[in-house]
């Protein structure tokens, strides 16, 4: 039986089905999303969204949906589902369905009377062309198949209405046509393998609706132009293949090219197989081969926080080295561009004090993965260079203080992970003193002195270490309180007594300042006030503020996003803690919450890990559909449960 398989009476409830995402990228920028049943919900969905670099740094959908609709002596079938304004849904194809299945591709069986219809979708990889092809399983007399394209041409921000703008001029290709709507747009082919007749009955339908764009308290309606329908005969056992792409092809490629696509999807046959896949999403390459990672989909970019914490689970932790080294250097390169005083490339909120302590991080993964010789050799001097920039006072929202701590300014711009604002003001003002910032620092500072004594630097590293020694003492006496926990962050006299998380990277990472039962401690109270089935919460119920839910408007959302909602990437340092802690006592225990996220693999966008999830029961997945810190973390939370497992 498929990992990823769901009956006819789950897909045909659209309470159950309508919930249910499912996510497919080319890994450069471009992606398919919508739900199982194929009805759009949010305004980025989109069968072919693709980036328009002439035009902006969004990605674009181009084409919305492809309605398919079977004709049997005359009656006419449409498997089609669009939701329209006042909760009206329409053609409901969805009855049709008998059963789908996501174990290799993508997969829906439509049964209309006699005739069995499998339809199956790949998404070429590194190209902007969507692939879908049309199986006549079963069928007891003359069948022929219609194709309604609905078009968008518009940013995933925002949407299209009805317009005298647009263009309808199209022009016939191989197989199908070729059309744009507005100008700076790149053109849509459209082309079937088999020899079909296209009808011009250019219309608009109006009112389309997004209910998941109502739920966030925006704009929730457009209008998708249909420029008309193609419609060819099909056999029983015959198979059509549709594409849809900005560039043409030969049509008589395309049953191969489908082929070739299917054959190298790994299966997502089990919990770790489905973040493999989802891992692979997030990949990025551009047009200069550059690789890069993307933060989720499907509205973030590629950011530099992101980039640092998800690059080691997504890449070492699967056994892909060489994927780590693409994407750090290209990040490396935007890094010491930072440093250097240079314009931002790439990858945005390189600027975050952070951001150079996590690169850091990622680097000592690596260094325990490939060896320190390796680490060496690749990023040695970039270690010893972020630590030198620090040091001499050069990060324009950060200091070094006498104390051997870092200092930073977050009481007017957000400069965390907890980075929501509202009004312009950042609704968790961490400033100061702030714990993460500092556990990093001392980490980084412990692991530039390995390095440096390992290259026969003995005066770095006594330096760096003297150094190390002055900031554990000041952390020590700054942030560990008499509760047994560690402030959030420190401001002169103003401490910040909430329960969060940050303080679990303190215990988690290879060189801490705590000694065991400070690291206890700070584990035990994370245990007890911030696990959840879904990672840590980003507040304790305990605490003032505490606001779990993320629902409602843009501000509301604002609100609650780092106050009491669940991180699953909080979960893979809390893991990590845990091991170094109690060892294999705690195995079956941390076994056990991973469970919570393998019930995500088919309950919100298949085989992937939301953004965030609600605090409280029933923990319900929020914000975008797939989030690449998550992915990554729980990926290295499974690979260190593993090595414990067999090899510790």
């Amino acid at each position: 039986m498929s990992y990823l398989r769901f009956e006819k009476a789950l897909m045909t409830n659209l309470e159950e089905s309508l919930p249910k995402e499912l996510l497919r990228t080319n890994r450069s920028g471009a992606y398919s999303c919508s739900t199982i049943v194929d009805c759009n919900i949010r305004k980025y969905h989109g069968l072919l969204v693709v980036p328009v670099p002439e035009i902006d740094d969004e990605n674009h959908v181009l084409l919305s949906s492809l309605d398919v609709t079977v004709i049997q002596h005359g009656a006419e079938f449409n498997l089609g589902l669009h939701k329209y304004q006042g909760n009206n849904f329409s053609p409901k194809g969805h009855k049709y369905i008998r059963e789908f299945d996501c174990d290799k591709v993508p997969t829906t069986i439509y049964r209309v009377g006699g005739v069995i219809l499998k339809k199956e979708f790949v998404f070429q990889a590194y190209e902007d062309r969507l692939l879908i092809r049309y199986t006549l399983v079963d069928a007891h007399s003359a069948t022929t198949l219609r194709f309604k394209p609905f078009l968008a041409f518009r940013s995933v921000r925002q949407f299209t209405h009805e317009n005298s703008v647009a263009s309808r001029v199209y022009h016939e290709v191989p197989g199908g046509i070729r059309t744009c709507m507005y100008a700076g747009y790149p053109d849509l082919y459209m082309q079937f393998s088999k020899k079909n007749e296209f009808h011009f009955q250019p219309d608009w339908y109006r009112g389309v609706e997004y209910p998941k764009e109502q739920e966030r308290g925006y704009a929730s309606n457009e209008d998708l132009y249909v420029p008309g329908y193609f419609e060819m005969a099909i056999k029983k056992g015959e198979s059509i293949v549709f594409a849809a792409s900005t560039s043409e092809i030969k049509t008589t490629q395309l049953k191969k090219l489908f082929d070739e696509e299917v054959s190298l999807r790994p299966p997502r046959d089990n919990f770790f197989h489905c973040l493999v896949n989802a891992a692979h999403q997030f990949h990025y390459r551009t047009k200069n081969d550059e690789r890069y990672l993307l933060a989720g989909y499907p509205w973030f970019k590629c950011r530099a926080r992101d980039t640092f914490i998800a690059l080691p689970g997504l890449t070492l932790s699967i056994g892909e080295q060489d994927y780590f080294e693409l994407v750090m250097e290209s990040a490396a390169k935007e890094l010491r561009a930072f440093m250097e005083g240079k314009p931002q490339g790439k990858i945005y909120e390189i600027d975050k004090p952070d951001v150079p302590l996590w690169a850091i991080w990622a680097i000592q993964q690596y260094a325990k993965e490939a060896g320190k010789a390796s680490c060496q050799k690749h990023y040695g001097k970039l270690v010893q260079d972020i630590i030198d920039f620090i040091i001499a006072g050069k990060h324009p929202k950060m200091s070094l203080e006498d104390n051997g701590m870092l200092r930073a300014d977050g009481k007017d711009e957000a400069i965390t992970w907890m980075n929501s604002t509202a009004n312009g003001r950042p609704v968790v003002p961490r400033t100061g003193f702030i714990v993460e910032f500092n556990a990093l620092w001392y980490n980084a500072l412990r692991f530039a002195a390995s390095l440096a004594a390992d290259g026969g630097d003995e005066k770095r590293a006594d330096d760096l270490e003297q150094r190390a020694e002055l900031c554990k003492q000041s952390f020590l006496s700054t942030f560990l309180n008499e509760y047994g926990y560690l402030f959030d962050y420190v401001d002169g006299n103003n401490m910040d007594w909430s329960v969060r998380p940050n303080m679990i990277f303190a215990a988690a990472f290879d060189y801490s300042p705590l000694d065991k039962q400070q690291k206890k401690s700070v584990v035990d109270i994370c245990t007890r006030e911030l696990l959840t089935p879904k990672g840590l919460r980003s507040l304790s119920p305990k605490s003032g503020g505490y606001n779990p839910i993320y629902v409602g408007p843009q501000t509301q959302r604002d609100y609650a996003y780092h106050q009491g909602t669940a991180w699953p990437w909080l979960c893979g340092f809390y893991v990590e803690a845990c091991l170094k802690l109690y060892k294999r006592t705690r195995l079956s225990f941390l076994e056990r919450q991973m469970v919570g996220f393998e019930d995500e693999m088919s309950y919100h966008a298949l085989g992937t890990i939301s953004e965030l999830f609600d605090g409280n029961p029933p923990f319900h997945g929020r914000g975008a559909t797939s989030f690449a810190m998550n992915v990554g973390e729980v990926l290295r939370a499974l690979s260190l449960l593993e090595k414990y497992q067999y090899h510790v």
